[in-house]
């Protein structure tokens, strides 16, 4: 038995700590599982999951120059299957309610976006005309975006200094 990068082993459960556990092979080289290899769901409390003394499949993740070995539980095990019928890895956003209309799908070939007014046809100059007149020209140096950064910087400084000084005079008026 030998302990490579990718093998799967069998090891007994040594130690058990806040942030992991640590196996020993056969071989008496030990590895440390950290809490976050340990099972495929959340673990809050190692010693819900694993005992002292316990054997336990574990595959190697990583041996450092110094000889400490990282392994995983959690990787051995087979992978968790998906309930029938629920909505597909990365369905709908957190909101609940289905992407857009042509908003998703795969990626564009290449990474990148289309030219500008490749799909407007006729009138595609007189769209952006219309559009520069209803936004205004971004800032022109760095000078003048720095200058509107510190601007709305200093005016959220002051909203959140007013907010806590009306907390600070409501609560010593509480305390009379």
């Amino acid at each position: 038995m030998q302990v490579e990068v990718g093998n799967i082993l069998e090891a007994k459960v040594t130690g058990i700590t806040k942030f992991g556990a640590f196996v020993k092979f056969e071989n008496d080289q030990t590895a440390m599982v950290h809490i976050s290899e340990i099972a495929p769901t959340y673990v809050n409390d190692i010693s819900e999951h694993l005992s002292m003394g316990q054997v336990v499949k574990v595959k190697i993740l990583n041996i450092s120059e110094d000889g400490k070995i990282s392994a995983s539980i959690k990787r051995t095990l087979p992978a968790p299957e998906r309930p029938a019928g629920g909505p597909p890895r990365g369905g709908a956003p957190r909101g609940g309610s289905p992407r857009p209309a042509g908003g998703g799908g795969a990626p564009r070939s290449g990474g990148q976006r289309p030219a500008p007014n490749a799909n407007r046809g006729r009138g595609g100059q007189q769209n952006r005309s219309n559009l520069a007149s209803q936004f205004p020209p971004q800032p022109a140096s760095f000078e003048d975006m720095l200058s509107k950064f510190m601007q709305q910087s200093d005016d959220k400084m002051s909203d959140m200094k007013k907010t806590m000084n009306v907390k600070h005079q409501n609560s010593r008026r509480g305390r009379k």
